[in-house]
């Protein structure tokens, strides 16, 4: 239901928003099929509708293919399976002279629907209320998502109009960015990313330009024990106990690393354990499994000495037990770089659709553009988008008009600037 004045939400990514959040596109759940092929089947009905031709393929680069584009003109148009049955969505708008592309990348994912929505607010319900849009991926991300497909529409009808871009203009859309991320991976595998071009991702950022992120190393660590009755605990070694001093120990440590200036404090969370047979049974087993959000100094190496130690603890202080880990994920912080021109672009353009200097911070959690930045050191590489994260994940998820409104309007003004030279 509707309860705001419609001429008030008139915005094309604001509709569009609503559609998205439509589709479930939920990881685990759905999954991406169905968006991927609406997203897809958008930019071709888009690309037709501006006079332009579509270069469809089911793979590309953007190697010799999109030097080949710049001749021919067409707009090429790409699927590309990253994981069984989920694929990747890229669109190019070729540039006439060489320099680094603009690409807006979006993840098409949405945590998992959940319960606890209210009943008249569904998780698929793109229910619209007193100017806020409400609906699993309302803010993270398919209202960014929304953005960054009519700011790409928008260069496309200019060009169709007779513009002549100087600089390329590419969407990416993303499997699995909710999970373990290898749809960004995947782009990157297939020169979808590159060191030298431009990106930037549409998560809710509250209105800052996010740029930095904290590392995320991922640990699963084993205690192996002894088992014997709880009577003769003496003849047994207890994992669980061991286990507990080893998170202890790894939960002092990191709250004594220090501190960063622009992205705060490095964090411990342990996410899952599991151990035991019986309340009466010694347990000869547990595991769990540890999340760290890391900021400069503190790096892989340096966590990785703060779990030998915590192995080496819990082994003294429960004889008889066994530790060892894993590292199961390694994600680099990314440190923001005040000279990166689009940092520069992206400012500019915010200040002249709103009026006032956008706040420049760091994303706590870890985004496409953080991998792009962490795995090939591309210093132009951050987030600007509709919604607060603190939202994010959430039953009643939802955005503001004015933030979606905002964001378009940026996006639209940032790609003009960039692809004609402005």
């Amino acid at each position: 239901m509707e309860m705001v004045n419609e001429a008030e939400t008139k915005s094309e990514a604001w509709e569009l928003a609503k559609e998205l959040v439509r589709i479930d596109s939920s990881d685990p759940g759905a999954y991406e099929k169905e968006i991927g092929e609406f997203v897809y089947g958008w930019l071709r009905g888009r690309i037709l509708e501006s006079g332009l031709e579509a270069d469809e393929r089911d793979e590309a680069g953007l190697g010799a293919e999109a030097a080949a584009d710049r001749k021919n003109g067409k707009i090429l148009l790409c699927r590309r399976e990253a994981l069984p049955g989920r694929f990747n969505v890229m669109a190019r708008i070729p540039g006439e002279k060489p320099g680094p592309a603009l690409t807006f990348i979006c993840h098409m994912d949405t945590v998992m629907l959940g319960d606890g929505w209210d009943e008249a607010r569904p998780a698929l319900g793109a229910v619209a209320e007193n100017g806020r849009l409400y609906g699993r991926g309302a803010c993270d991300m398919k209202s960014g998502l929304a953005c960054a497909l009519t700011a790409f529409s928008g260069i496309l009808k200019k060009v169709g109009q007779g513009a002549r871009p100087a600089r390329p203009l590419v969407f990416i859309g993303t499997v699995d960015e909710e999970d373990f991320m290898r749809g960004v991976e995947a782009a990157i595998r297939w020169g979808w990313a590159t060191k030298q071009d431009w990106y930037l991702d549409t998560e809710p950022t509250d209105g800052q330009i996010q740029v930095a992120h904290k590392g995320r190393l991922w640990f699963e660590l084993t205690m192996e024990g002894i088992t014997a009755h709880a009577s003769n605990p003496w003849k047994g070694a207890d994992a669980i106990a061991a286990m507990a001093e080893a998170v202890s120990l790894i939960r002092r440590r990191i709250k004594d690393c220090p501190a960063h200036h622009d992205l705060g404090i490095s964090t411990v969370t342990f996410g899952q354990i599991e151990g035991g047979y019986r309340p009466y049974v010694v347990p000869d087993r547990c595991r769990v499994w540890i999340d760290m959000r890391l900021v400069p100094p503190t790096d892989t190496a340096a966590a990785k000495r703060i779990m030998d130690e915590a192995v080496r603890t819990a082994q003294d202080e429960v004889p008889g037990v066994k530790g060892s880990y894993v590292v199961t994920g390694d994600r680099p912080y990314v440190e923001k770089d005040d000279q990166s021109p689009l940092l520069a672009a992206l400012r500019r353009a915010a200040l002249e659709v709103t009026g006032r200097e956008a706040e420049v911070g760091s994303f706590n959690g870890y985004t496409d553009t953080a991998v792009i930045a962490g795995t090939l050191g591309n210093h132009n590489c951050m987030s600007y988008g509709p919604g607060s994260l603190e939202l994010a994940h959430k039953p009643n998820e939802s955005v503001p008009f004015e933030d979606v409104r905002r964001c378009g309007k940026v996006l639209g003004r940032l790609a003009e600037d960039v692809v004609f030279g402005n």
